[in-house]
């Protein structure tokens, strides 16, 4: 099972005249769409409140399968939303109205019936990212559950940066080097990347989280497609030419392809992490392309809206 920690928020993004249309959202609730829709077991340990948005929500995570853990329904809390924009070319800008709270940092998966504990339950897989691993005072308690992780799962991050959020660079640059120390798999893109850090290169980058810790770093390049690095082994793949929609959950998409092809080459769990560090190169660009596939399909949609496995050629 491969459980996902995070925001779930209701994206408004500018719709027809009358106002901006709601749609569930939050990088990692769309990383537990995704992967459900792949066929991959998916939890996910979030905030909403019972409201309407809220409401909406959960009526989607749960017809996509996707498990909620007890506790995510917090009635004192508003739903949090993202007000989106999307410009010309199908690229998104957010603002956000958001809280992340504190929680126990045990993961429970499942909704009906005893909670499951990420480190002694059926979890080969922890994935987290975005604004639940920076805003206090839920953040703290977000690492805390990714040390007790790592002793039976792979952990996943992707920093997916929001700059109106975390402040300075440098102050993000710690938090974000401290969260790849301890993880196994790394996604980000090179757009984050180039925040982080003005004018290096995203392979100079990705080595260097490689020694930090992490056994597999990938950056997406966009229109360049993605890059992938183990200490042994890189490769670049080309990205899939389809008809840009919007950008809007692509690289949950992307992220959610990446850990499905991990599973499916038994790279998950704390028990494959030599394997995962030594894939080798055929392997590696199988599965980047894989993830493209499915990061292209949604680029190609409408909004969040990741495919199933049917869906991917």
């Amino acid at each position: 099972m491969i459980t996902v920690v995070g925001e779930a928020l209701v994206d408004l993004i500018e719709g027809p005249p009358g106002g901006p249309v709601a749609h569930p959202g939050g990088s990692p609730a769309n990383v537990a769409v995704a992967l459900a829709r792949l066929g991959e077991d998916a939890g996910l340990l979030t905030q909403v409140g019972d409201d309407p948005h809220g409401r909406l929500i959960l009526r989607f995570l749960r017809a996509n399968g996707v498990r909620l853990a007890p506790g995510t329904l917090l009635d004192a809390t508003p739903t949090s939303a993202a007000h989106t924009t999307l410009r010309p070319d199908g690229q998104a800008d957010y603002t956000f109205d958001i809280a992340w709270r504190a929680f126990e940092p045990t993961v429970s998966t499942v909704s009906t019936g005893p909670a499951v504990s990420t480190v002694d339950g059926g979890v080969d897989c922890v994935h987290t990212g975005s604004i639940a691993t920076f805003l206090e005072p839920g953040a703290a308690h977000v690492a805390a559950l990714l040390r007790a992780a790592a002793a039976t799962a792979t952990v996943s991050y992707d920093p997916n940066c929001r700059p109106s959020l975390m402040g300075d660079p440098e102050t993000a640059v710690r938090r974000v080097e401290d969260l790849v120390a301890m993880s196994d798999v790394v996604k980000v893109s090179q757009e984050d990347l180039a925040w982080l850090y003005p004018g290096r290169r995203h392979d100079e980058i990705g080595r260097a989280w490689l020694a930090l810790g992490a056994r597999l770093v990938v950056v997406t390049l966009g229109a360049d497609g993605a890059w992938g690095s183990t200490a042994r082994v890189a490769v670049t793949v080309s990205p899939v030419p389809v008809r840009v929609v919007d950008t809007v959950g692509a690289g949950d998409a992307f992220t959610a392809g990446l850990l499905h092809a991990c599973r499916t080459a038994g790279l998950l769990g704390a028990a494959n992490r030599d394997r995962l560090a030594g894939v080798d190169v055929p392997a590696l660009t199988g599965m980047l392309a894989f993830a493209s596939q499915v990061a292209g399909i949604t680029c190609a949609r409408r909004g969040a809206d990741p495919p199933t496995l049917a869906d991917l050629p």
